[in-house]
């Protein structure tokens, strides 16, 4: 139970992810088999539900920054493939916290110190993944919008993701606690 309370504050939290999806198509069309085909009825539902949750908020996300961005349509047009860029990069580092953050779940009533430096040291290193991230977007707003509103992007885009990460830490338990 705590474990799918956790996972529907992530699928609050985080952007939409083709991983969390239970079937795949193939290039062929086809239906692709994956490691969902082996989760209960009751995981497979909170990931549909997650991945739902999921595509709202990356959508209101996206509302935010384009509010706060005010682009004329020739800079929209430079800016919005790059941000489509930017998160599906950052959806596949969100995937590596999803797991880190199960994985936590799975383990919170039986941690071990060895299990908690783990995942501490997973966290740390997801972070350290997103601010670089954050740095080559920068740089790639910078190049074809220029400093300022290259700045604007990340400051905005900084702040969305603190709340995100407040709304993730909120709903943990403290090991050991």
């Amino acid at each position: 139970m705590r474990a799918t309370v956790m996972a529907v504050f992530l699928g609050l939290c985080l952007t939409p992810s083709a991983a969390l999806v239970a079937q795949t198509k193939t290039s062929t069309g086809q239906p692709a088999t994956t490691a969902a085909a082996a989760k209960t009825p009751e995981e497979l539902n909170t990931q549909e539900y997650i991945a739902l949750l999921r595509k709202n908020v990356s959508a209101e996300k996206a509302k935010l920054v384009g509010s706060v961005m005010q682009f004329d349509a020739e800079d929209a047009a430079k800016f919005w493939p790059i941000y489509r860029d930017y998160e599906a990069e950052l959806n596949k580092l969100n995937d590596l916290r999803v797991a880190n953050i199960k994985e936590y779940a799975r383990t919170y009533t039986e941690m071990t110190d060895a299990k908690a430096d783990e995942l501490i040291k997973d966290a740390m290193t997801f972070q350290k993944q997103r601010d670089e991230l954050l740095g080559r977007y920068y740089e790639r707003v910078k190049q074809e919008l220029g400093a300022i509103t290259a700045a604007r992007f990340l400051m905005v885009e900084h702040q969305l993701l603190l709340i995100i990460d407040l709304k993730i830490i909120s709903s943990l338990p403290v090991v050991g606690s």
